[in-house]
């Protein structure tokens, strides 16, 4: 018997949800920090505005509306997670821009556009922060006909500085691991200048820091005419995330809309197909792994995962290294040890052990007992009941005693043997209403196409 599932009716399966927010903050200091945050970001006006003869509180509408651009739960309070999501880094341009049917109308007349550098960061070295613009800015010359010259005077199409504070545009910085920079859009004057916030901390590819390249391809993505996308793989969402440099590729939401806006790059027909967002309700999606993690069920898929919390009835999704810069993409297994209160990550021969966000300590496949030949693993599940580890490989899975630290003797057996209705490689487990009498019972196992 087939065991596939859309990800969006697994969890609703996972989960009894109740439909209440999570509690509202009571902190003063917080509500103001919302109230600006709405006012600089999402043009909040008056407290309360009159509708249909009744007065209508304007900051619910607008944490309504800020909520569903970051797919929150639509509560139209200021919870926990909305509070969070505002105060993560994030770039100082409005997203109300982007509810406007002709936001992203703007685009420069010409292909040919000119920048310049007017000053640099004590962070990084001048020859870092020469290379970290010119490769943000090759990052859309790749995907479309622009291309952009460099100039040392004069005025530029975009004029690219690090200042601080209240600079004279009209969109003061607010100081470290907030705004972190800003960029006009295509237009005479102001437009298609780029600032940078000089009191955060730029770095050439150090996580430690905010990555200049990555800020400025974002940022420069607003110079030529784009708005916030709401999409969380996207360069140009709001949020600043760390992504891995060295292999980045402009994601499909991106490359859509700006050759939208200008076209292909002519020269480049055999662009490599850019990167997708999944989407959950899918129903040919394939899980990487699933795991709990305090209480709340997490899936992963690609660079991503969604996040579902039992008092929340809106699936987040977030880029993973969003949440754990060291985490590879594309990990094979993993599962919740929840008396340890530790998540086991694996990827090829390499396991990386998680308490909350933090990375707390490294192994390898073979301190589970897995012999060498077993070069990665397709899927791991732990009992709470029995203390065992069950490894799923191909066809076959291995049984753990992760109280006596050894394998148990007869294994590997077939999957079929334990579970059998599933047949075929199983990608992702997790245990859902396990019974002590029949621990078997209540497994969910996906696996892969056959």
């Amino acid at each position: 018997m087939k065991t596939y599932y859309q990800l969006c009716i697994l969890v609703a399966m996972v989960f009894r949800v109740r439909s209440d927010p999570i509690p509202l903050t009571n902190d003063l200091n917080d509500e103001e920090f919302a109230k600006n945050y709405l006012k600089k970001l999402y043009n909040m006006q008056e407290e309360n505005k009159p509708s249909f003869g009744r007065k209508v509180n304007e900051m619910s509408l607008k944490l309504s509306q800020m909520q569903q651009f970051f797919r929150l739960n639509v509560t139209g309070t200021l919870d926990t997670e909305t509070l969070e999501m505002m105060k993560k880094p994030r770039c100082g341009v409005p997203d109300v821009a982007a509810f406007s049917a002709d936001s992203s109308s703007n685009k420069w007349p010409t292909n040919k556009l000119t920048y310049r550098i007017e000053n640099y960061t004590p962070d990084m070295s001048v020859a870092e922060v020469d290379d970290s613009i010119e490769r943000a800015l090759q990052v859309w010359a790749r995907v479309t006909p622009l291309r952009f010259t460099r100039i040392y005077s004069g005025v530029a199409d975009i004029m690219i500085s690090f200042t601080v504070g209240d600079h004279g545009d009209g969109s003061p910085f607010d100081g470290p691991n907030g705004l972190l920079a800003h960029a006009f859009g295509p237009a005479v004057g102001l437009g298609g200048d780029t600032h940078f916030d000089d009191d955060e901390t730029f770095t050439f590819k150090s996580a430690d820091g905010y990555i200049l390249f990555l800020v400025a391809a974002h940022e420069f993505g607003h110079a030529l005419g784009l708005d916030h996308s709401s999409d969380p793989g996207a360069l140009m969402n709001a949020r600043y995330t760390y992504r891995d440099v060295d292999n980045f590729l402009l994601p499909g939401d991106d490359v859509g809309k700006i050759q939208a806006l200008y076209g292909p790059n002519p020269e480049m027909p055999d662009v490599p197909t850019p990167p997708s967002t999944p989407n959950a309700c899918d129903r040919n999606l394939v899980l990487d792994a699933v795991t709990t993690l305090r209480g709340e069920m997490y899936f992963f898929k690609d660079k991503f995962f969604w996040r579902r919390h039992p008092q929340n009835p809106q699936t987040e999704q977030f880029l993973i290294k969003s949440f754990w810069p060291e985490l590879p993409d594309n990990i094979d297994a993993a599962f919740e040890d929840p008396s340890d209160d530790l998540v086991y990550i694996f990827k090829g021969q390499k396991v990386l052990v998680l308490s909350g966000y933090d990375v707390v300590n490294r192994k390898s496949l073979s301190s589970f007992g897995l012999t060498a030949k077993e070069k990665k693993i397709n899927a791991a599940l732990y009992d709470e009941h029995t203390g065992k580890i069950l490894f799923f490989v191909d066809k076959s899975y291995y049984s753990y005693n992760s109280n006596k630290k050894k394998m148990d003797e007869g294994y590997p057996k077939p999957v079929d043997e334990r579970f059998p209705q599933v047949s075929g490689k199983v990608s992702a487990a997790f245990q859902y209403k396990a019974s002590e009498s029949k621990p078997t019972q209540g497994r969910s196992l996906r696996r892969r196409h056959p």
